[in-house]
């Protein structure tokens, strides 16, 4: 698998990672256990997971498999804190004291002294971006964490944090941004990407696959055991069962039709090839699934092919 450099920084990270979002809930750890192998042999080496997945779950099915699945040393592994769902609500809290107690937790449940590269999961409005930044720099210099990143962020608010982070003041860069970008949803174009590689900072893309969507699975209805029958992932997958994305879809299997390609492979290669991209998160709830979506790796979009897919989904940009 290809390795591309996270930013302006010496990590290199295979071109597709493993999500593992729904580790220990919907995928135990025999499945688990089958697409990290799967993953591993097609020579990927990026992990990513938070604290909130499966309420702590995911990381803690991970930590199992270092020292015994697969050395540590051989994964990078890159979590998030600062999220939590408390009383059935979303909340976000980037104080320093939660982020530092998020990640000592994390470490706890991994079974390990660092990690590769840790996350802050989303923006806080209502705590100074400087607080959350000095939790940044505290787990770099204490060894807790090798590199750090944010994730679901705006533009400008990128652009603050890396500005403030600038290392020529001592302090510890900002090596990785994660943001949804797929062709479903091409947001990140407007402001975020032209901000990051102005800014040398890595892109990580989650849900290149417009939440499972741009797979086909949902074009003649919702099928039993898919994530959008689920009622946990049922309001996650909604927002792309609209016609606007219909007609996308319809577009992605017309074209992987034509290349002999399937529609998951044309939709994963279109963000995994696009400019500013350094890592395309990837996830499955088992093993055969996650081996389909690793064949993406053999293919290359004809430029005319990704010329007409960013022309139909352009219409979509918000």
């Amino acid at each position: 698998m290809e390795m591309r450099a996270l930013g302006n920084t010496g990590l290199e990270l295979s071109r597709l990672a493993l999500g593992t979002m729904t580790w220990g809930r919907d995928t135990d750890e025999d499945e688990a256990a089958d697409q990290l192998r799967s993953y591993l042999e097609a020579g990927g080496n990026f992990l990513d997971t938070a604290a909130i997945y499966g309420d702590g779950d995911s990381e803690r099915v991970i930590g199992g498999f270092l020292g015994t699945l697969i050395n540590r040393s051989d994964l990078l592994i890159a979590t998030k804190g600062g999220l939590s769902y408390r009383e059935g609500e979303r909340r976000i809290n980037n104080s320093r004291s939660t982020l530092l107690d998020d990640l000592d937790r994390s470490l706890a449940r991994l079974g390990v002294d660092h990690i590769d590269l840790w996350q802050v999961h989303g923006w806080d409005e209502n705590v100074p971006l400087e607080e959350t930044l000095s939790a940044l720099d505290f787990a770099v210099s204490s060894g807790r964490t090798r590199y750090i990143g944010l994730s679901n962020f705006r533009g400008w608010q990128l652009a603050r944090a890396a500005t403030l982070q600038n290392p020529i003041f001592g302090k510890s860069p900002i090596a990785s941004i994660q943001s949804e970008y797929s062709l479903l949803n091409r947001d990140v174009e407007n402001e975020l990407l032209p901000a990051a590689q102005e800014l040398a900072v890595g892109v990580l893309a989650w849900s290149p696959l417009g939440r499972g969507v741009l797979t086909g699975k949902y074009r003649n209805g919702m099928p039993s055991d898919s994530r959008g029958a689920t009622p946990h992932f049922a309001e996650f997958i909604a927002p792309y069962m609209d016609s606007r994305s219909r007609t996308i879809v319809e577009a992605v299997c017309v074209a992987g039709e034509g290349l002999g390609y399937s529609p998951l492979e044309v939709a994963l290669a279109w963000v995994r090839d696009a400019p500013g991209v350094t890592s395309s998160i990837v996830g499955a709830r088992t093993g055969a699934q996650l081996r389909g979506v690793l064949t993406s790796e053999e293919i290359t979009l004809p430029d005319p092919v990704r010329i007409a897919l960013d022309e139909i989904s352009t219409t979509y940009i918000n």
